[in-house]
C-alpha cells in the first residue's frame, strides 16, 4: 500500500505540471550527502512516519462473490494507516525553492482527497477514500525538528504532509457450497458380486453420482435467497 501512495502523490504532482519545468520528483532521504549531489530542482517527499489509525479499526469479514453469485472467498476489513511526509524543494536559490514548494503547497491543499483515477494496485480494488492534509495546525512540529535533527542537516522551509490510505485485509479462499447429499458405493465383493446402486448417508434427496462421481460436471443450484448478478429480481 505505501509504494501505492507514493505513486498516487507523485501522479498528483505531475498532473499539476511540477515536473514541466525541468523537476525531479524523489523520494529519497534529504541527507546533507544527499544535497550534495543534486545537480537538478528537485521536490523531495520523505517518508518518515507510518501507525496506524485505531479508531478506524474493525473487526469481522466480509463475503465475496464470482459471477454467479457463489461466494469465492472472506477478507478482513482494511485497516487503516496514517502516512506522515516532509515535503521539500530544492534548487541554487532560497527564492527559486519558495517559488516551487509553493506550486508544489498549491497543488496539495487544493483537495482533501486523493483523487481515484490516481488510486493503483489495491487501492484501485478497494475504492476507498485516501485522504490528505498538507501543512495543517497541530502539535507535531517538534518531531519535524527532529527529523532534520536525525537527518543530519539544519531545518528548511518544508511541508507536512500526512496521508490516510488503508491496507487491504487477508483474503481466504471458500470453497463451493454442497448441493448434494453424499452416496456411498460398495467394491465388488470376493464372490464377483456387482456394485448397488450405492447408499445414501444422512441427507435427504441424494441423487447417484454416476461413475465419476462428484467430479463429474452439473449444474450448480444457487443458495435459497440469493440469485445470479444480472438476473432480474421477482
Amino acid at each position: 500500500m505505501i509504494h501505492e501512495v507514493d505513486e498516487g502523490l507523485r501522479l498528483l504532482l505531475v498532473d499539476a505540471g511540477i515536473q514541466e519545468s525541468g523537476v525531479d520528483l524523489v523520494f529519497d532521504a534529504p541527507t546533507k550527502e544527499w544535497s550534495a549531489r543534486r545537480n537538478a530542482p528537485t521536490v523531495s517527499l520523505f517518508l518518515h512516519g507510518i501507525r496506524e489509525d485505531a479508531a478506524r479499526r474493525r473487526t469481522g469479514t466480509a463475503e465475496e462473490y464470482d459471477d454467479r453469485g457463489m461466494v469465492t472467498g472472506r477478507r478482513t476489513p482494511p485497516r487503516w494507516f496514517e502516512l506522515t511526509y516532509l515535503v521539500t524543494a530544492w534548487t541554487n536559490r532560497p527564492q527559486d525553492e519558495h517559488r516551487l514548494l509553493s506550486e508544489v503547497l498549491g497543488c496539495l491543499v487544493r483537495s482533501d482527497v486523493l483523487p481515484a483515477r490516481m488510486h493503483t494496485g489495491t487501492l484501485a480494488e478497494l475504492g476507498l477514500t485516501v485522504e490528505i492534509e498538507a501543512a495543517s495546525p497541530g502539535p507535531d512540529r517538534a518531531s519535524t525538528v527532529d527529523v532534520w535533527s536525525a537527518l543530519g542537516g539544519g531545518i528548511k522551509a518544508s511541508i507536512d504532509l500526512r496521508v490516510w490510505a488503508p491496507l487491504a485485509g487477508e483474503r481466504t479462499p471458500a470453497g463451493p457450497p454442497v448441493t448434494e447429499g453424499l452416496v456411498v458405493q460398495a467394491a465388488p465383493g470376493r464372490d464377483g458380486d456387482g456394485t448397488g446402486a450405492g447408499r445414501r448417508l444422512r441427507y435427504d434427496g441424494a441423487s447417484d453420482p454416476g461413475g465419476q462421481g462428484f467430479a463429474a460436471e452439473r449444474e450448480r443450484q444457487l443458495p435459497p435467497g440469493r440469485r445470479r448478478r444480472g438476473s432480474a429480481a421477482r
